[in-house]
């Protein structure tokens, strides 16, 4: 039986373009390629928690536009078990512009969240009945933080496994940290939210515990090419950065956490859903786009070779 995992999250268009390098300041380039498709940290979780074998019902908002009539058409074309996408004429869809460099494979991206910070309390109330009936709810910041409170709340209530992406930096305070069950900040936002600056695996061991202590059960912190640190409370463990030849590192992280909760779905414990989510992303990274569908062979290799 395939777990349900619900995630609660933002929708974009994508409008990716690839350059040699990225831009400096007041710089005009020419773009290899370009190519427009779907993107935004829920829908891109969603679909990773999908491929790896997840039930998942995916809650997102569109605006009432011709972005939102691609990004309609996008989502369900995926597979969802359960789609619910609503829609607004008070906000475009929300879209990013990414910028690609083929030299380094690293990126740029300004969002414009639109739609997706519209979504309202009578939204939410829509969908109770269907966030009860999952066994693990996903969410990220990129949507108003009204909407991720109140979807919390619920999951939080029903005993529903929590996992919070706290990516872009919102205000989050003890209270509602308390009732996730893994928070999954970047070195950066770990910073940010802790005080402490995280640059290796000990500062991020420093800041575990100090989100410990506002209540979150555990933490994943991820370091880059140093990998992640997986924080059980006392017990600290470090998964490991696969090694990859990265063509594009936009919606890594997305990959990495929509792997966790796929596998969480499907009874891995939680060090071993992060192997195997540090693996997944490492195979993204070496494809194209965000969410480019690739065989899970070859996570299964890249998790053999160590």
């Amino acid at each position: 039986m395939k777990g349900k995992v619900c995630v609660f999250g933002s929708f974009n268009i994508d409008v990716v373009a690839r350059v040699d390098r990225l831009p400096c300041p007041g710089e005009s380039l020419l773009a290899n390629n370009s190519v427009t498709s779907g993107g935004g940290k829920g829908s891109n979780q969603a679909i990773a928690s999908l491929r790896t074998g997840a039930n998942v019902h995916y809650i997102g908002k569109i605006g009432d536009d011709t972005f939102g009539q691609i990004g309609r058409r996008y989502l369900k074309s995926v597979g969802f078990n359960v789609l619910t996408l609503f829609s607004t004429n008070e906000k475009a869809t929300g879209n990013a512009l990414i910028y690609v460099s083929e030299s380094s494979a690293e990126n740029m991206i300004v969002a414009d969240p639109g739609a997706n910070m519209t979504v309202t309390e009578e939204e939410i109330n829509k969908c109770v009945a269907s966030i009860e009936c999952a066994d693990l709810l996903l969410l990220q910041l990129e949507n108003n933080l009204s909407a991720v409170r109140q979807v919390i709340d619920i999951g939080y209530k029903n005993d529903i496994f929590i996992v919070l992406n706290p990516i872009p930096r919102q205000p989050l305070d003890d209270a509602l940290l308390a009732k996730v069950n893994v928070l999954t900040p970047d070195a950066i936002e770990a910073s940010y939210m802790t005080g402490v600056k995280v640059i290796d695996l000990n500062s991020a061991a420093k800041a575990a515990d100090i989100l410990h202590a506002k209540g979150t059960q555990y933490s994943i912190i991820a370091l880059g090419e140093m990998g992640y640190l997986l924080s059980l409370g006392a017990e600290k463990i470090a998964i490991p950065n696969f090694k990859s030849q990265a063509k594009d590192t936009t919606g890594v992280a997305d990959a990495f956490n929509g792997a966790l909760v796929g596998r969480l779905a499907n009874g891995d414990s939680l060090k071993d859903a992060a192997m195997y989510a540090s693996a997944y992303a490492s195979v993204s990274a070496e494809k194209f786009g965000a969410s480019t569908p690739f065989d899970l062979s070859e996570v299964e290799e890249k998790l053999a070779s160590l």
